[in-house]
C-alpha cells in the first residue's frame, strides 16, 4: 500500500460509523455470547486448535454475527472475504473461490468467506457453494437473521455448525456505551461529554440488544450535542437525547419500540377478538416492511397460547399460513397471513394450556430430576426387571378403569389443566 492509500485508508477508518470504529479487536472484547465465544466455549476449542469448521450465525442484528466472522479471521490469520447474498451471485463465488485455491496452494493462506444474509440466496446459489465447503478450499461462514433449518439447504447446513447469537443484554449494551466515550482513539475518548444518569440505559432499552442501533444513537446524541456544547462540553439529557433518537430511524425500523408496539397490539387485537383491528395491525406491519415469516410464527405460537385446546384447529391453520408465507412470500402472501388472523380472531379462546405448562416448567425448575416412579420405567432385560422396573403397571387397554399414578412421587395428584 503506497502513502496516499495509506492515508486514505486512515481517514476512511476516521469518517467511518461509530459502530465500525468500536467493534472489538479481541474476542475478550466482543460483547455478551459468552455461550458462544466464552472460555470453554466449542468455538473457543476450535479456535485454540486452529480446526475452523464452516459454520452459520444465527441470530437478530447488532448481535455481532459479521464482527465475530473477522475476529475468527484475524485469530486464525486467514484471509477474510466478504460476501453480501443480496448483491453477490454464482459468478463472484466462483471468482471469489478460484482465487482462494491460487492463494492455498502458492502461499499455503487459508480463506474465510463471508455472507452476510445468506438466507436470500436460493437453492441453486447454495448449491454452488457446497463442493468448496466439502473440499476444504474455503471456510464458510454464513450470517442470517432466519432460522437455517428452514432457510439453508440440508446438504450445506448439514456441514456447517450452527450458532446461535442472542440480542444483548441492557447491561451490555451499557457497557459498550461506555466504552465508546471512554476509547479516545475509536470512540469520544477525546470529546469532553457529559452524561446524566439514565441517559445509556435510555438507549438500551430502546436499541433492545441491537449494538449498533444503540452506537449509532449516541453518535447521533453527541454529534448534535456538539453543536450545543456550552464551555466545550457536550451535554447528553435523557429529554434531549429522546428527542434525537426519535428523529432517527431507531423507533421505527423493524426491531424498534414502535415494531413491538403494533405485534403487542396485534397480538392484544386478537386475544380480544377483534378481527377488524387484527387486520390493521397485520397491514400495518406488512406495509412497513416487515419480515411476514416473523409475523406468521407470532401467529402460530399466539394459536397454541391464546386458543389453545379451545380450538385445536387454530394451530393447524396458523403453521399453514406459515408454510404458505414461506413458499409464497411477499406481496401474495398477505391474504394468507390475512385469513389466518381473523379465523384466529374470531377463535374461541383458552389459556389453561400455556398457563398449565407455565406450572409444569415451575415444578421442573424445582426438581430437575424427580425419578420416574417403577411401575413406569423401561424394563427391557431381566436385571431391569429383577430391580422393580415396570412391576404392578397396568395395562390401560385391558383394565381401563383402574386407577395408576403417573406423575412423580412428589407431584401426585397435581392437576396442571383445570379447565378446557
Amino acid at each position: 500500500m503506497d502513502l496516499f492509500a495509506f492515508k486514505a485508508a486512515e481517514q476512511k477508518k476516521k469518517d467511518a460509523p461509530l459502530a465500525d470504529r468500536m467493534r472489538p479487536e479481541t474476542l475478550d472484547e466482543f460483547a455478551g455470547q459468552a455461550e458462544v465465544v466464552g472460555h470453554g466455549s466449542a468455538l473457543r476449542g476450535f479456535l485454540e486448535r486452529d480446526e475452523i469448521p464452516s459454520m452459520i450465525f444465527w441470530g437478530p442484528p447488532g448481535v455481532g454475527k459479521t464482527t465475530l466472522a473477522r475476529l475468527i479471521a484475524r485469530t486464525t490469520k486467514s484471509r477474510f472475504v466478504a460476501m453480501s447474498a443480496v448483491a453477490s451471485g454464482v459468478a463472484e463465488l466462483r471468482k471469489v473461490v478460484a482465487e482462494a485455491e491460487d492463494r492455498l496452494k502458492l502461499h499455503g493462506e487459508r480463506a474465510i468467506v463471508f455472507i452476510d444474509e445468506i438466507h436470500r440466496w436460493n437453492k441453486s446459489q447454495q448449491d454452488a457453494f457446497l463442493p468448496y465447503v466439502e473440499d476444504g478450499t474455503v471456510c464458510l461462514i454464513g450470517a442470517t437473521t432466519e432460522n437455517p433449518s428452514f432457510e439453508i439447504n440440508t446438504a450445506l447446513l448439514s456441514r456447517c455448525k450452527v450458532f446461535v447469537l442472542t440480542k444483548l443484554a441492557d447491561e451490555e449494551i451499557e457497557a459498550l456505551l461506555e466504552r465508546a466515550l471512554a476509547d479516545e482513539r475509536r470512540g469520544f475518548g477525546a470529546t469532553a461529554v457529559k452524561v446524566e444518569d439514565g441517559v445509556l440505559k435510555f438507549i438500551a432499552g430502546v436499541a433492545d440488544g441491537d449494538a449498533r442501533a444503540a452506537l449509532g444513537a449516541l453518535e447521533l446524541a453527541v454529534k448534535a450535542g456538539l453543536a450545543e456544547a456550552i464551555g466545550g462540553v457536550v451535554r447528553l439529557s435523557k429529554d434531549g437525547v429522546a428527542k434525537i433518537v426519535r428523529r432517527s430511524h431507531l423507533l421505527y425500523d423493524k426491531n424498534g419500540e414502535e415494531h413491538f408496539n403494533i405485534i403487542s397490539a396485534l397480538h392484544k387485537s386478537l386475544r380480544g377478538s377483534d378481527a377488524d383491528a387484527a387486520l390493521y395491525w397485520l397491514g400495518r406491519m406488512l406495509q412497513a416492511g416487515e419480515d411476514p415469516l416473523y409475523v406468521a410464527r407470532r401467529m402460530v405460537r399466539f394459536a397454541a397460547e391464546d386458543v389453545g385446546l379451545a380450538d385445536p384447529m387454530a394451530l393447524v391453520i396458523a403453521n399453514a399460513a406459515f408454510q404458505a408465507a414461506h413458499q409464497v412470500g411477499m406481496p401474495e402472501c398477505d391474504v394468507i397471513l390475512a385469513e389466518a388472523a381473523a379465523y384466529l380472531a374470531r377463535a374461541p379462546k383458552s389459556n389453561a394450556l400455556y398457563v398449565g405448562y407455565g406450572k409444569v416448567k415451575k415444578d421442573i425448575a424445582e426438581a430437575p430430576n424427580d425419578p420416574v416412579p417403577e411401575h413406569l420405567r423401561n424394563a427391557p432385560t431381566k436385571l431391569m426387571k429383577d430391580l422393580g422396573y415396570g412391576k404392578d403397571y397396568i395395562y390401560t387397554h385391558d383394565a381401563p378403569d383402574a386407577k395408576q399414578e403417573f406423575l412423580p412421587s412428589r407431584l401426585r395428584g397435581k392437576k396442571y389443566l383445570e379447565h378446557k
